[in-house]
């Protein structure tokens, strides 16, 4: 018999299956969490997220080394290396870089261990919404691209009326105070609410303004998920591409 998925963390012994289903079922509370395991092993989400990466950026046309910032478990790194695309990625949670027994680099986006321009691109999906400063990690993202480079990140839109984490629909910039009590309503956890920063497109602007990059390009690949979003012609999400 496994030992409780608590216990597991501790101890470093938990397996991709175990570490998603604390995150869906446990932390998220999800009804649907089983399907949602299954397609975290099975890679099936990274495939079309590395689809989409190479659709907006050229990486396989040059030598070099893309960073994947906030990469987990590194189902996308795996999946980008049987396509031939060389990766190294960077995640400040411990126990999501030792299931399936990923190597991965332990650290943070604001102070990535990285040399300046090291990197071909980078790679940031869902990650810079839960960042402790996203001008900080901007920064050091463009630090470690090379010129010509380019950067590309995916984040939930803070106009939407579709919470992405949750999968809930949701109102925009609603409190976190009503938010709990929202989550609490649906008989869901509330905890992770926390962690979570919702962004604005002119905030990411504003951002790569710090950091002196201007070339950006924003699109609108995700479709809507809800029907009021659909109605009001607003995104879920917000991905652009950063030239350096």
């Amino acid at each position: 018999m496994k030992p409780p998925l608590s216990r597991q963390l501790l101890e470093g012994s938990l397996t991709l299956k175990d570490y998603y289903t604390s995150y869906y079922r446990d932390t998220l509370g999800l009804p649907e969490w089983l399907e949602l395991v299954q397609q975290r092993c099975e890679y099936e989400g990274e495939v079309k997220r590395l689809f989409r990466f190479l659709k907006l950026v050229d990486v396989r046309s040059h030598p070099g080394i893309v960073l994947n910032v906030g990469c987990g478990t590194g189902g996308f790194n795996r999946v980008a290396l049987s396509y031939g695309v060389r990766t190294i990625g960077i995640d400040s949670n411990h126990n999501a870089l030792i299931a399936d027994s990923f190597h991965g680099v332990l650290g943070v986006s604001e102070e990535l261990p990285f040399r300046s321009g090291e990197f071909l691109g980078v790679y940031c999906f869902s990650v810079i919404e839960h960042v402790a400063s996203v001008v900080d990690s901007i920064r050091e993202m463009v630090r470690v691209t090379r010129p010509g480079g380019a950067i590309y990140i995916h984040t939930p839109n803070a106009w939407s009326w579709y919470e992405g984490h949750y999968k809930v629909p949701w109102v925009p910039f609603m409190p976190q105070s009503v938010g709990r009590r929202y989550l609490r309503m649906r008989w869901r956890p509330t905890a992770y609410l926390a962690t979570i920063r919702r962004l604005t497109r002119g905030a990411l602007i504003r951002a790569f303004q710090s950091a002196s990059v201007t070339d950006l390009t924003f699109y609108d690949g995700d479709p809507t998920r809800d029907r009021m979003s659909r109605w009001l012609g607003v995104v879920p999400y917000l991905e652009v591409v950063a030239r350096v």
